[in-house]
């Protein structure tokens, strides 16, 4: 590594210091405020939190960069603790502008493709942000392959065509469905029906990533929930329901941060194949935009994330006045390629 003032260490934040956590913390700030401008800083303790409630579902191991007591660079690796997608790591590198393509990117690299060795596994993810080329970059680097290419698309909402929205609200096949709220952790009672409705994400494009269809179960909704609210954030869920066979059919859910209340993340929508047609996906988002509206005015900025090729929720998400922020390519590469380009050793 050029810099030889630079050590690499693991980072748990339940055993850090004070000192160290606090130097994570600057570090993050400044990647998030490269990647995401708009958005304001994290507190500290909120992002500390936030750490400290990750699903167990997720298996996490993070190592961080240090030049003296600065934090320049961090590395984690998030490993499936479910019976899908055993075989694959995600992971992520971040390193300062201003040490950058002096080798340490290449040495956090070793020890994430050390542990997926440990760890059985055989596939590496990790997404590169459109706005920072040093990420693709580094995906030609190591010899990845594209595996999807998505998309974060804003609507503001002062430029959102309410009319828009009441016409779909007042279009919804009411005759067929019934809507309603789940506010916050799922009810019990329902857990198994919302793991079959949750799991019509598998029929979202994956385009040519090698992953497993994934399997949601009740004890991994409990997991989410209890994240969620130990973090203090709001998720509302709206669902439609069949009338007359009382199943479930399709939701959509969103999550909004007290700590960043201008801005609120669209997460997925998502209609049983079987009852596609009736245009449940606009009613359940012109829905729930309406109560997003009346009920959190600090709001003035929507995100979500599409895939390139999702067309019908594309359609939808254009025709509202969502328009792209900035793209993100996911790739995948295997352990023993990667660990060829780092040599042997």
């Amino acid at each position: 590594m050029a810099e030889g003032s630079i050590r690499i260490s693991s980072f748990e934040i339940k055993t850090a210091s004070r000192r160290e956590v606090a130097a994570a913390h600057a570090l993050t700030t400044r990647l998030q405020a490269e990647a995401w401008p708009e958005d304001p800083p994290r507190a500290l303790a909120d992002w500390e939190g936030e750490l400290r409630t990750i699903p167990p579902y997720w298996a996490v191991q993070r190592w961080v960069a240090w030049r003296g007591e600065e934090a320049v660079a961090t590395a984690t690796t998030y490993f499936y603790n479910t019976l899908q997608n055993r075989h694959i790591a995600d992971l992520d590198i971040a390193v300062l502008p201003e040490h950058r393509r002096r080798g340490i990117g290449k040495e956090l690299l070793a020890r994430l493709v050390t542990a997926c060795e440990e760890g059985g596994k055989t596939l590496l993810t990790f997404g590169t942000d459109s706005a920072l080329p040093a990420g693709r970059a580094f995906a030609a680097r190591v010899g990845a392959r594209a595996g999807m290419v998505s998309a974060t698309n804003q609507l503001d909402l002062a430029s959102l065509d309410r009319a828009l929205m009441e016409r779909w609200c007042h279009e919804g096949p009411r005759d067929l469905f019934s809507l309603g709220w789940w506010i916050g952790p799922y009810p019990e009672e329902e857990l198994t029906a919302i793991c079959e409705l949750k799991d019509v994400m598998n029929t979202a494009p994956r385009d040519e990533l090698e992953v497993e269809d994934w399997t949601w179960t009740p004890e991994m909704v409990r997991q989410s929930d209890a994240a969620l609210a130990a973090r203090k954030r709001e998720r509302w869920t709206l669902y439609a329901r069949h009338r007359a066979s009382g199943e479930l059919a399709g939701f959509t859910k969103v999550f909004w941060d007290p700590a960043q209340p201008a801005a609120l993340w669209q997460g997925d929508t998502g209609v049983l194949p079987k009852y596609r047609g009736h245009g449940l996906g606009k009613w359940l988002k012109a829905t729930m935009i309406a109560r997003v509206l009346a009920e959190r005015p600090t709001v003035v900025r929507v995100r979500t994330a599409n895939a390139s090729s999702n067309v019908p929720m594309l359609k939808i998400n254009h025709a509202m006045g969502f328009r792209l922020y900035k793209e993100w390519t996911i790739w995948q590469v295997e352990v023993a390629s990667v660990r060829a380009y780092l040599g042997a050793g």
